[in-house]
């Protein structure tokens, strides 16, 4: 089931203060240089415009300010209904890290710990006097995924109830021995909402409607199949063809694992909750964010609910989603106290991933990031007119862009039209120097930018290559 895309690798006690947030669609980052609105504007239009998605919403928090927040495109493309900024998107495995905020709360109570075994609560499990609730939630639990299909299967359009997907599921072999492996498995967070119910008495989304949504005013936030009128209509694609219009999976299949829909900017609210630790206490926040690591003590990348990672040597936490019809990511940068939420209302096409690195990359190093980027766009313009600034490039380079090449270049890319957008794909080293990806879309087609940059700032390498 498409509760999630595997989440990205590179990936209580007092509540939020009123008045936190700031004016919807600017920024407000001080003296900070940063992304303009009409530069983070450029980056999603851009985005929709390249992929064909429907639509995209996005919300981005910094300094503890929900700064940015617009939607762009169609809600639902046959009634013509735009997408807003009150627009709700189911959020997939992104609900995953809410079940783990409860289960904390739980924690915090005393009525449970997350290193009790699942038989204390569900006896019958396979093996589960071996395995603990924080390998439930770590995903190192062996038990299999129920859903592992990114499409929709004629299965999911009945219902089911979560004790059903337990007594199919989580009674077969283990796939592996606990706590010996890291497979991401949805059957994990169905268990252990379950166990979260019978330790609280309470259902797990009114809980959280209760403890978390309402005290953090994220007013849109719920359960998916709890529908509204400003949800966003469910698309897929085949191949590369337009969107079409997906069913939703029936009641059941979402429990604990993928069942929230909202808007970007109210799980923006929870990210800046969670950037101020309000929502747990100190001791819970260090067991949320902390890598599980393997019994042979390899690492897992994944804490509990969470992925752990980095960006360009930033520490990151994140998480992606994915249900029928609808992709999510939510990255957040604890030391730069920045957030970014992406979603978008159709599956297929991975809008989320690149949009969210140049939104995340533009935040949290604009003042070397955006200043490359700038001069590539600069630079790759200039080819278009058969030029180059040549004491921007090493000899190497020079030797390169001789007067054949500089002819060629200007033959061909003119011919492509007006440059919309260059979008930074990947960053990483080689040879002593950057290595450098982006993708540049023109009026007529994309292409692939080759580049490598010595550390004194000049170009060794800028190639254009064409996109298949």
């Amino acid at each position: 089931m498409k509760i999630q895309r595997r989440c990205l690798r590179t990936a209580a006690t007092g509540w939020l203060l009123l008045g936190l947030f700031g004016t919807p669609g600017r920024l407000v980052f001080g003296q900070t240089p940063g992304p303009s609105p009409a530069d983070l504007d450029q980056m999603v239009s851009s985005a929709l415009g390249t992929t064909g998605a429907p639509s995209a919403s996005v919300a981005v928090v910094r300094n503890g300010e929900l700064v940015y927040q617009k939607a762009f495109g169609k809600a639902d493309i046959e009634k013509n209904r735009q997408a807003t900024e009150n627009t709700r998107y189911a959020v997939g495995s992104i609900s995953k890290q809410f079940t783990v905020a409860a289960l904390l709360l739980a924690e915090e109570q005393g009525k449970l710990s997350l290193d009790d075994k699942v038989s204390k609560f569900y006896p019958d499990l396979t093996r589960a006097n071996e395995i603990t609730i924080r390998e439930l939630l770590s995903h190192t639990s062996g038990y299999e995924d129920y859903a592992p299909q990114d499409y929709m299967i004629p299965e999911w359009l009945k219902h089911i109830e979560a004790d059903a997907i337990l007594d199919r599921w989580a009674k077969k072999p283990l796939n592996f021995d606990p706590g010996t492996k890291w497979e991401y498995s949805n059957t994990n967070y169905v268990l252990a909402g379950k166990i979260f119910e019978k330790v609280s008495g309470q259902p797990l989304v009114p809980f959280l409607q209760e403890h978390i949504f309402r005290p953090l005013e994220m007013r849109s936030a719920g359960d998916c199949e709890e529908a509204s009128p400003e949800d966003a209509t469910a698309y897929t694609r085949y191949a590369l063809g337009p969107p079409r219009p997906v069913a939703r999976e029936a009641e059941g299949w979402y429990f604990a694992a993928g069942e929230l829909c909202m808007t970007p900017s109210d799980l923006a609210r929870w990210d800046i909750a969670f950037l101020a630790k309000r929502i747990l206490s100190a001791k819970s926040y260090e067991e949320f964010t902390k890598e599980a690591m393997l019994k042979d003590g390899r690492p897992t990348h994944y804490a509990l609910g969470l992925g752990v990672g980095d960006l360009h040597g930033t520490p990151m936490i994140s998480h992606s989603g994915e249900v029928s019809g609808f992709l999510a990511i939510n990255r957040v940068f604890p030391s730069k106290g920045v957030g970014v939420v992406v979603l978008t209302n159709e599956d297929g096409v991975n809008l989320i991933g690149p949009l969210s690195q140049d939104i995340s990359l533009a935040m949290i190093e604009p003042s070397s990031s955006a200043k490359i980027d700038g001069e590539v766009r600069t630079i790759l313009e200039g080819l278009q007119q058969g030029r180059i600034d040549r004491a921007r490039f090493t000899s190497n380079a020079n030797f390169y862009f001789n007067e054949a090449a500089l002819n060629d270049y200007r033959n061909s890319l003119a011919l492509l039209g007006k440059l919309q957008s260059v979008m930074r794909q990947n960053e990483q080293g080689r040879g002593g120097m950057t290595h450098l990806s982006y993708r540049a879309q023109f009026e007529k087609k994309s292409v692939v930018l080759n580049i490598f940059l010595t550390h004194d700032g000049k170009f060794e390498q800028f190639l254009v290559e064409e996109q298949l």
